[in-house]
């Protein structure tokens, strides 16, 4: 069961962080275009529910996680709104 939990926190750590250079980018250069509103409407969507699950599952970890992924992605629509 340690095993399992190092996995998960490592896949956590890099999902969650994957979207950071994306933000840092979106910032630093005002450029948006490329990103689609689906896309972004999709991954929200599945990062809230993600949160969700990791309360019904009482996995802190899991919702944690997921908020952070769920701000990142709600930064880069604002970013798309306000830069499109």
């Amino acid at each position: 069961m340690m095993l399992a939990g190092i996995i998960g926190t490592i896949s956590a750590i890099l999902t969650t962080t994957a979207f950071l250079p994306q933000v840092i980018k979106v910032f630093k250069t005002k450029q948006i275009k490329d990103l689609s509103y689906g896309m972004l409407l999709m991954q929200s969507t599945g990062n809230f529910m993600w949160i969700i699950y990791g309360f019904m599952i009482d996995s802190m970890s899991l919702a944690v996680a997921n908020i952070i992924t769920f701000l990142l992605v709600l930064s880069l629509v604002i970013a798309k709104s306000r830069y499109h």
